[in-house]
């Protein structure tokens, strides 16, 4: 065995792919409530039930996009180097994001990624699956800190609500920003200034916040 997968899961991949894209185009086109799943299955050339077969539902033919990031905190906490505190290892990954523009932080303004991000704060149905997202993350860190760092349950749950909590709040501050058009470049020092800030406050326990520079 290569590790290659074989051909029919090939086949599914291009198929998700697929359909995935003529979801996203027609979306993008028309917007997200002017489109049926039959027409998304039309574009991509299959049937609506192969369609929710991949997708349940049709919110998740564009929060699927982001489905890598609802465990990416949990992921980042495991994959931490030895002696590293799992808040340490969460703000340098947070920065990383913001230095390479990763439209998961908010500082991300590729015409696409802002059309997309309008359509979905713009859709009610799209903004509740993704505070369904938020919670999934949330659950996702609270198992990572309690494995991996021999953190007792309350103390996880409560951790892992208030780092997304801060993630997702500076994220939805760049977002805005970007969105009504302040160049991502032009905000990326304010936008690491107030991730620094966020993660003290974090670290302090909010027992007296840091001054900001």
């Amino acid at each position: 065995m290569d590790g290659k997968p074989g051909l029919r899961e090939r086949k599914k991949q291009r198929t998700h792919a697929a359909i995935s894209e003529a979801a996203i185009t027609l979306f993008l086109e028309r917007g997200f409530n002017q489109v049926s799943v039959a027409q998304v299955a039309e574009a991509a050339e299959v049937s609506k039930r192969t369609l929710f077969a991949y997708f349940p539902a049709k919110e998740d033919l564009v929060v699927h996009r982001l489905a890598d990031h609802e465990t990416e905190s949990a992921r980042v906490v495991r994959a931490r180097p030895p002696r590293t505190a799992p808040l340490t290892a969460l703000r340098e990954h947070f920065l990383k994001g913001l230095r390479e523009r990763d439209p998961i932080t908010g500082l991300n303004d590729h015409p696409q990624i802002l059309k997309l991000t309008r359509m979905i704060l713009d859709t009610p149905s799209l903004v509740a699956r993704m505070e369904r997202f938020k919670a999934g993350a949330e659950r996702a860190l609270a198992q990572a800190l309690r494995e991996s760092a021999d953190t007792p349950e309350l103390t996880a749950r409560l951790a892992a609500v208030q780092i997304v909590a801060v993630q997702w709040s500076l994220a939805q501050d760049n977002t805005a920003r970007v969105t009504y058009g302040e160049p991502a470049d032009e905000r990326y020092a304010g936008a690491v200034a107030d991730a620094e800030h966020a993660f003290a406050l974090l670290e302090n326990g909010l027992r007296r916040p840091p001054p900001r520079k």
